[in-house]
């Protein structure tokens, strides 16, 4: 009996990933055509940005940063320091404390 909950729990999992994943592009598609991409951003995705976005950005980017001075010695063989630390610390920390409150 506990073989076959298990199953069935697993088909359940995968029907509903796959419906999700199918209505992923229709729900694009719906934002480009109806959204306005140039409006100011409304107080609940500054709260959001504020409480949710930031904090686990913060989170990436102290980790981005730690990696990237973990694999320091061997971006330093390849020659390629200036991209990976772009890449890594750059990007990150411009995206968590530049960018304005609410845009995402």
């Amino acid at each position: 009996m506990r073989t076959l909950t298990k199953k069935a729990t697993g088909w359940l999992l995968a029907g509903t990933l796959a419906v999700s994943s199918l209505a992923l592009p229709v729900t694009a598609s719906a934002f480009d055509v109806y959204g306005d991409l140039d409006a100011k951003p409304t107080g609940g995705e500054m709260l959001a940005d504020a409480f949710l976005v930031r904090p686990f950005m913060l989170v990436g980017t102290v980790a981005t940063t730690a990696t990237f001075v973990v694999t320091l010695p061997f971006t330093l063989l390849g020659g390629n320091v200036g991209e990976a630390a772009e890449a890594l610390v750059v990007e990150p920390a411009a995206y968590t404390f530049v960018r304005p409150l609410g845009e995402m």
